[in-house]
């Protein structure tokens, strides 16, 4: 089972940072993924999401209280600071946090310890460490209508190293289907659709999700992907699931496995606490028999 240390080894280190990526490596994973967002001088950064105040310090810099805002993406309200507003120097002058403090209070030790890695910079960790790079693309739409999409300088940075292709040493993805069939059609590399437990993609689809992973959805979603990567809980909720997506011609590759509890099924947790770890172990075992080709794992060392 192909292991990916989502946002690098997260259960140990801030996610998305330097410390965590080459601690996944160290511990033997096979891919480390990132999330793609961009920045207003369009460099593609490192972050689970474009608003950043919940993975930086920004909200101490006093320089930038101003660009403080509230944004709908996707049909969410937030609020906070985003990273379109800001050069890629000045996003270089943040350091990053622990995202889940209540939960992995252990992580706040490395707190302002690590910058904010640009997509370069991350390739270079995986060359270093000669592993994959399974790359997840944050809000592509609503990057696109800001004339700063995503897709093209992703492709541009792969083909810069030679990495594009079925061969190359990456995988692409994003719930957003039109942009995962804008990444195969430039990069010719394998990509992955993500599946969420409910609702359909943004930027347009004529699938809903649930859709996505019937027979004839699977057999559709074939044309652009090469993996699917469902919400580890359609593994119950669709029996068979995964058997329909090899018939299909399909790998699936399950997120995200966390050991606390807080993220476990019911009968693999261990106590009472949120935060405690629970048998991930035992819900890898279950999702390895089921025939789950790969997952995305916050404790890679542990798989």
């Amino acid at each position: 089972m192909i292991v990916i240390a989502h946002r690098g080894a997260s259960a140990e280190r801030p996610e998305h940072t330097r410390s965590a990526y080459e601690l996944a490596i160290a511990q033997g994973c096979d891919f480390i993924e990132p999330d793609l967002v961009i920045s207003r001088d369009g460099v593609l950064i490192v972050r689970h999401e474009n608003e950043i105040s919940g993975t930086t310090d920004v909200a101490g810099h006093p320089e930038f209280a101003d660009r403080r805002r509230t944004r709908t993406i996707d049909d969410q309200a937030l609020e906070g600071w985003f990273t379109e507003d800001f050069t890629l120097a000045e996003l270089k002058t943040l350091r990053c946090r622990e995202r889940l403090p209540g939960l992995r209070p252990q992580n706040t030790r490395f707190d302002g310890q690590d910058p904010i890695l640009t997509f370069e910079e991350l390739l270079d960790i995986a060359a270093a460490g000669r592993v994959g790079v399974y790359a997840e693309l944050k809000h592509p739409t609503w990057f696109r209508a800001l004339g700063l999409p995503l897709e093209e300088p992703v492709a541009a940075a792969l083909e810069r190293r030679g990495w594009l292709g079925a061969d190359a040493p990456v995988i692409l993805e994003s719930f957003e289907s039109r942009s995962v069939q804008r990444l195969k059609a430039t990069t010719g590399c394998r990509t992955g659709q993500l599946i969420a437990l409910e609702g359909r993609p943004h930027g347009g689809s004529e699938m809903t999700y649930e859709q996505m992973l019937a027979p004839r959805g699977l057999n559709r979603l074939r044309a652009w992907a090469d993996a699917i990567g469902p919400d580890k809980a359609w593994l119950d909720r669709k029996p068979g699931l995964v058997a329909d997506a090899h018939a299909a011609g399909l790998q699936v590759h399950c997120w995200t496995f966390r050991p606390e509890n807080a993220f476990l099924p019911r009968e693999f947790q261990r106590g009472a606490d949120p935060a405690a770890h629970g048998d991930m172990a035992g819900e890898l075992a279950r999702a390895k028999a089921l025939g789950v080709d790969a997952v995305f794992c916050d404790l890679p060392g542990a798989v």
